[in-house]
């Protein structure tokens, strides 16, 4: 505090002398008063004066003349207020009133009459114990209370404004911690909510954001917000509002997404409010918001928004009220990403095909494959050759190549299916030319070319929508194939063309699959994962009990079978994002007696609450990762050894899915995803085998299309591994981790890796594909779920993501074996990462932005800026991980805030080009 105090504390040492008893201590003796003259020599003039006079307003009233009180009391109020306009230091009155504060209080409580001079005195005791904040007592509130019980007027926001901000700051923490008192107690707390609502509103009105909004959250009234909110507050409350989201637990997570969406709307933000009612995954919220702006322009840009993240056309319009407008639809189904995407890439001169060879720079790698097998060789081609052109439609080992020397007739058996698939990869979004060529492989007389063009029309509307529902016509009638090729391409494309659409049609082709106990389990797992892709997020009434009820019915052997994981995937993309809405299905599934119950279990909860960032959630997974799994009991025998085996895999299989389900549900919540890096390095460690071949799967969940130097130091390391499964796995990883982004640091290291594999054909399969994945559309596309300023993730992009990993978790007997194929779910991921400006008729409208990372900007003071090292473009510009755009210049202004993807701009009738070319 002050000198003063220092030697105040010095008094009661000189007292403690031997020869004087502590009952005999004067309280005000004679020998003291050297002391303190010492003490007033120390101060200066002005303070003497002032410490004088307040101790005789104290003098006063504690005297009977009743007439002096009301002159101290406002002699008292008008020290103390002139003295808390900075609180730079504890003020002078508060520190010499501060030993008289007890004397106070009883003179206080000796005054019977509550008229305005006790309302006033109740106001300085509360005041003054702000100076004794820190013993429990919360006296400050408790005599703010007594004030306001006795006013004769309502209190008002300015009445506690008066006495400075840091005495409303002091109400603000007291009024929480006895809001949480009395709770436990179950007392009224109907008058803290009343006080607290005025300090909401003084807080609002004086750039206290967020002490506002804090506040409201500790004593649980967050939705008493937005009648306090105003033009000039709104926008910082609702970022505020939305950043603490991922910090929550629910339900008030919830609540404030809510919360925020209202306040939107009170101030027509409309594009803001259906970015939460997205968020919320609410049909009735996001057809309210969608139609709220009247401007057919403004719906066109929300349009494009619902189209990225797969809306259902179902949740957006009436069935008695179809949408007529043809430009609104063609938003609504981004009928021409296509042709956007490929002037795009013509505008950063990447439209021209590119080669495997190209891409692999195979002349540079040190050792040569000798022997190699020529049709893998030649497989791993057709997918660097699918990937690096993707989207373009000119590759030219499949779409461009002369008929008879198609990549598709250079590999072996299930090869070509892939090979086959790849068609409609390189020719994706693009539904008017694609069907025209994958048309010509549904003629050949090789099923596994039919199974790999039915696998392409899928890929090729991944994404897009079209009025024809080509995808269904095409592929229905091959669902009832008696040919495992055919119908499981079947099913899978229309698990991707229909990848979140909700399409009853398709529950009725394959439900009756997934409930036939005689299906196999292959077919019936992937029909679960078709359905849990169409139906994504629903928890669907029916398809969630059929595939409970499939897997208590089953035989045991069955559920052991190497396809059930996906039957699992496909249970579990059913609840992503519905949080506790699975704790009924949780709960039917352990009565299912099988290992297959826990692993269930396990990737339900992990994709209930995925992105959430849940602690509790990590916390229980990361309990199942400290387990070790071994055999009670070693039996005699190979035949036994090897069943034994077998189980001892399907047992620790839920490790595999805990190692997932972490970075599932840690992934875009950058503290808790940053705290996961630390966690997935001691997994690696410490962990069982199983769990050391899932981290590299986890870290690319973590990190997709982000290479981020650690990681990929992490997984370079890992590449190396004794453990081939390990190394492997890790290469799949680096692809994942760079994909789309053209990283030569990563495409290096690739490099090297295919001369250290030369003889070893797995892993160097694994590097040709990982080689396809970080040039993957020549730099142009990415799998990165998260979109609109990283507030939103693509559930179908996760389950793209999901499917593939899952894939990898058993790579020997899927991916490296015959079911390549399923490296093309990683489709469903797959998006453009551009910024194209439009004007109002949808044409494209060149314009300067600035490109930079992203800056969070939340409860900073004025208008900061919300990106660093930035760099001008002319649009379109392509837009990486973590990066955001803004409007270089004041010409234009645009119809959302947030500069993505498709971006609707109009003439800023405040500027003229001429002041923006000056600017």
């Amino acid at each position: 505090m002050g000198r003063d105090e220092s030697q105040a504390q010095k008094i009661p040492v000189l007292s403690r002398d031997p020869e004087v008893k502590e009952d005999d201590k004067p309280q005000h003796s004679k020998e003291l008063r050297p002391s303190e003259s010492k003490v007033n020599d120390e101060l200066s003039e002005e303070d003497q004066q002032l410490k004088t006079e307040l101790e005789m307003l104290v003098e006063r009233l504690s005297e009977d003349n009743t007439q002096m009180h009301r002159p101290a009391l406002e002699a008292l109020r008008n020290l103390i207020r002139s003295s808390t306009t900075s609180m730079t230091s504890v003020p002078k009155p508060l520190k010499f009133l501060r030993p008289h504060y007890d004397q106070l209080k009883s003179v206080y409580e000796k005054w019977m009459t509550a008229n305005n001079e006790k309302v006033l005195f109740a106001e300085i005791l509360s005041v003054l114990a702000m100076t004794y904040s820190n013993n429990g007592k919360h006296e400050t509130l408790m005599f703010r209370l007594r004030a306001d019980d006795m006013r004769s007027s309502p209190t008002t926001a300015e009445n506690l404004g008066d006495w400075g901000h840091e005495y409303v700051r002091q109400l603000c923490s007291e009024v929480g911690e006895e809001y949480n008192t009395r709770l436990e107690k179950e007392q009224d707390t109907s008058e803290l909510l009343r006080l607290a609502l005025l300090v909401v509103e003084f807080s609002l009105k004086h750039h206290a954001e967020i002490d506002a909004v804090d506040l409201l959250l500790e004593i649980e009234a967050v939705d008493q917000l937005p009648q306090y909110v105003d033009k000039d507050t709104f926008e910082r409350v609702c970022l505020y509002l939305v950043s603490c989201v991922n910090l929550l637990v629910p339900p008030d997570d919830i609540m404030f997404l809510r919360t925020a969406r209202t306040i939107y709307r009170n101030h027509q933000r409309y594009y803001e409010a259906l970015v939460i009612s997205v968020r919320l995954m609410d049909a009735d919220l996001i057809r309210e918001d969608f139609w709220s702006p009247k401007n057919p322009t403004m719906q066109k840009q929300m349009a494009f928004l619902l189209a990225r993240q797969q809306i259902p056309l179902e949740w957006i319009q009436n069935e008695s009220e179809p949408i007529t407008d043809q430009a609104l639809l063609d938003c609504l189904f981004h009928t021409n990403l296509s042709s956007h995407f490929i002037n795009f890439a013509k505008e950063l001169s990447v439209y021209e095909p590119k080669t495997p060879e190209d891409v692999c720079k195979t002349e540079l790698e040190t050792s040569r494959p000798a022997g190699a097998d020529s049709a893998r060789a030649n497989l791993a081609n057709a997918f660097v050759n699918a990937f690096v052109n993707a989207g373009f439609g000119n590759d030219p080992l499949v779409v461009g190549a002369e008929e008879g020397d198609s990549y598709v007739y250079k590999t072996k058996d299930h090869g070509k299916l892939s090979a086959a698939a790849s068609a409609g990869l390189s020719l994706m979004w693009d539904t008017e030319l694609g069907l025209s060529h994958i048309d010509k492989f549904t003629y050949s007389s090789n099923e596994f070319v039919k199974a790999g063009a039915l696998l392409a029309y899928g890929i090729l509307h991944n994404g897009v929508r079209t009025e024809m529902d080509a995808p269904l016509a095409l592929l229905s009638e091959h669902v009832e194939s008696k040919s495992a090729p055919l119908q499981h391409s079947s099913v899978v494309g229309l698990g991707l063309a229909y990848a979140g659409a909700h399409r009853e049609e398709v529950m009725a082709l394959l439900l009756p699959y997934v409930q036939d106990e005689s299906t196999s389990m292959s077919t019936a797992a992937l029909c679960a994962l078709a359905l849990g892709f169409v139906f994504i997020g629903s928890a669907h009434d029916e398809i969630v009990p059929s595939i409970l009820q499939t897997m208590m019915e089953r035989d045991p052997s069955q559920l052991d079978d190497k396809w059930m994981r996906f039957m699992s995937l496909g249970l579990a993309l059913l609840f992503l994002g519905k949080q506790d809405a699975s704790d009924a299905t949780i709960e039917a599934l352990k009565a299912i007696d099988h290992p297959v119950s826990r692993e269930t279990q396990i990737l339900v909860d992990a994709c209930s609450y995925a992105g959430t960032g849940n602690v509790l959630k990590i916390q229980t997974l990361l309990h199942y990762c400290a387990e070790h799994v071994t055999n009670e009991a070693k039996k005699e025998g190979d035949d036994s050894q090897m069943a034994e085996d077998a189980t001892e895999e399907s047992r620790d299989l839920y490790q595999a899915f805990s190692v997932l389900a972490i970075a599932l549900v840690a992934m875009g919540e950058d503290v808790g995803a940053e705290m996961t890096l630390r966690h997935m390095s001691h997994l690696m460690h410490y962990g069982d085998p199983v769990i050391r071949r899932t981290v590299p799967l986890a870290l690319a969940l973590l990190n997709p299309s982000n290479p981020v130097i650690s990681v990929l130091d992490t997984l370079s390391k890992y590449s190396h591994d004794s453990d081939l499964d390990v190394a492997v796995l890790s290469i799949f990883s680096m692809g994942l981790v760079g994909a789309g982004t053209n990283n030569a640091r990563l495409a290096q290291r690739l490099r090297q890796l295919a001369s250290y594999y030369a003889k070893e054909p797995d892993c160097l399969f694994a590097v040709r594909v990982a080689q396809g994945l970080v040039h993957m559309g020549k730099g142009t596309l990415g799998i990165d779920p998260y979109h609109t300023d990283r507030q939103l993730f693509s559930y179908t992009a996760v389950a793209g993501l999901l499917s593939t990993l899952i894939s990898l978790t058993d790579v020997r007997n899927f991916v490296l074996d015959r079911s390549h194929w399923m490296l093309f779910f990683l489709t469903a991921a797959m998006r453009p990462r551009f910024l194209i400006t439009l004007d109002e008729s949808l044409e494209p409208l060149p314009v300067s932005v600035r490109v930079g990372k992203a800056v969070d900007v939340v409860g900073q003071a004025g208008k900061p800026r919300t990106i660093s090292g930035f760099q001008t473009h002319t649009t379109p510009v392509r837009l990486g991980s973590h990066e955001r755009g803004v409007l270089g210049t004041e010409e234009y202004l645009s119809y959302t805030p947030i500069m993505e993807h498709f971006v609707i701009l109009h003439k800023n009738p405040g500027s003229s080009s001429d002041d923006a070319t000056n600017m």
